[in-house]
């Protein structure tokens, strides 16, 4: 079941991706939600994911 979360919460961020403040939000609710290792690794993909999308910059 945690993959499912975890797949969820970068579904979400993808469709949230449009505003700054909403990303970081749903960014806030997943570090509460997550276990470590896995929001250790939703961070590698919210850097990767910001490299295309540059007005998300600063959100983490």
């Amino acid at each position: 079941m945690p993959r499912k979360v975890f797949s969820y919460t970068k579904k979400i961020l993808k469709k949230v991706s449009f505003s700054f403040s909403l990303f970081k939000r749903e960014l806030e609710k997943a570090a509460q939600v997550l276990q470590p290792h896995e929001y250790k690794e939703l961070e590698l993909w919210v850097e990767r994911y910001i490299t295309r999308h540059p007005h998300l910059i600063g959100v983490i």
